[in-house]
């Protein structure tokens, strides 16, 4: 008789980052044209930080700032891509699976509807999981707050991780 059951758990993320001149805009590991850039210690990608975020929040790790914090020069300028996949690594090691992926980026400029394959190809490639498995969307603020102003970016992201548990 097999007593394994499956488990899972999800987590939220959130992050945002104001844009400045003279940075590449990075969204979903994808460099996207822009005259503006995300501000961040590492390379300011909002979306993957998010998703990060949920990733760390699902398998009940400490959050992005703690595994990476802004204080520790090798996380200078880091490729957001890279930390990801270092959060799956550590999320894989504790016995997680990513079942899913869902996150939302809210901005005003650019539109991002172009670039969500690459993005969703790409993050898909960092969490080592089917592109089918990952879902991008990109909302405006309406004019509201500093991001409707276009002042910065945010993204929010929810998280599915399971685990084969055996008795």
């Amino acid at each position: 008789m097999d007593n394994s059951s499956l488990t899972s758990r999800v987590g939220i993320g959130y992050d945002s980052h104001r844009l400045i001149e003279g940075r590449p805009l990075i969204i979903g590991g994808v460099t996207i044209p822009f005259d503006k850039g995300l501000y961040g210690h590492s390379d300011g990608d909002v979306l993957l930080h998010a998703i990060g975020d949920a990733v760390c929040g699902a398998a009940g790790l400490p959050d992005i700032g703690q595994l990476f914090p802004d204080t520790a020069p090798q996380w200078k300028d880091a490729d957001s891509w890279q930390l990801l996949h270092d959060i799956a690594e550590h999320a894989k090691a504790a016995g997680w699976q990513v079942g899913n992926v869902d996150a939302v980026l809210i901005a005003e400029q650019p539109k991002i509807a172009p670039h969500v394959p690459q993005m969703r190809s790409r993050i898909a490639a960092a969490l080592e999981i089917d592109v089918g498995q990952v879902n991008v969307r990109g909302k405006t603020a309406e004019k509201l707050g500093p991001v409707g102003a276009g002042e910065g970016m945010e993204a929010h992201a929810v998280c599915l991780l399971y685990a084969l548990i055996t008795a």
